[in-house]
């Protein structure tokens, strides 16, 4: 099918995944694959041709995401890997992008977006929401000059989610009931927090909960 674009699309929801396979499909300018995710899901992957572009669902409930991707890269080296969310976590976001994601569209976003990201993203081009391109590259040049020898005020300034986050630590929680409190995924947790870490320039939990506590004395 050498005019339609290959699309490998890893969703655990069976309705979205069946859903976005038979609408895409129909569009006649895709061939897809659908896989879900599970124990064996990274055993599901040695079987397919390589796609052009992998559709991939960032909140999986049984494996961990960017894992995955790490997995999809290794498999697929030339597939250019497309993340798709409901409610995007920023620090989420920058991970992806890290990992070598090329493109991301909200799950509730209009066919005629599928389609563009996917064709775009295909050709080459990197595809962000306009929504999250001014924090994530903000994030990304402040990475960059933190690591000269001068930092920014506004370097160190920390995400609404980052702010809830080391609040609970300072409360003694665990990333697992950090995790369960906020209603997101565990490595998320851990993202932030080590994206906590590098901004303040601590090195341990407990120097987290030890700024907490220094701020609020002030």
């Amino acid at each position: 099918m050498p005019n339609k674009i290959r699309v490998l699309l890893i969703e655990d929801n069976r309705f979205l995944r069946e859903g976005i396979t038979d609408i895409l499909r129909s569009q006649g300018k895709f061939f897809v694959e659908a896989r879900a995710d599970g124990d064996d899901s990274s055993g599901q992957l040695a079987d397919l041709r390589t796609p052009d572009v992998v559709l991939l669902d960032l909140g999986l409930e049984k494996e961990n995401s960017l894992k995955l991707m790490t997995v999809l890269r290794e498999q697929f080296p030339v597939a250019r890997v497309i993340a798709m969310d409901i409610l995007p976590d920023q620090g989420d976001i920058v991970e992806f992008v890290k990992a070598g994601g090329a493109g991301f569209i909200l799950k509730n976003a209009p066919l005629e977006d599928y389609v563009s990201t996917i064709k775009a993203v295909a050709g080459g081009a990197t595809i962000l929401p306009a929504m999250l391109t001014k924090s994530l590259f903000t994030q990304i040049v402040e990475s960059v000059l933190k690591s000269g020898n001068t930092v920014p005020d506004h370097a160190t300034r920390l995400t609404k989610r980052e702010l809830e986050i080391v609040d609970l630590i300072s409360e003694g929680m665990s990333n697992k009931e950090i995790a369960q409190q906020l209603h997101i995924a565990t490595f998320t947790v851990k993202s932030h927090v080590h994206n906590v870490l590098e901004k303040l320039e601590l090195n341990t939990r407990l120097q987290i909960a030890a700024y907490v506590r220094d701020e609020r004395d002030k």
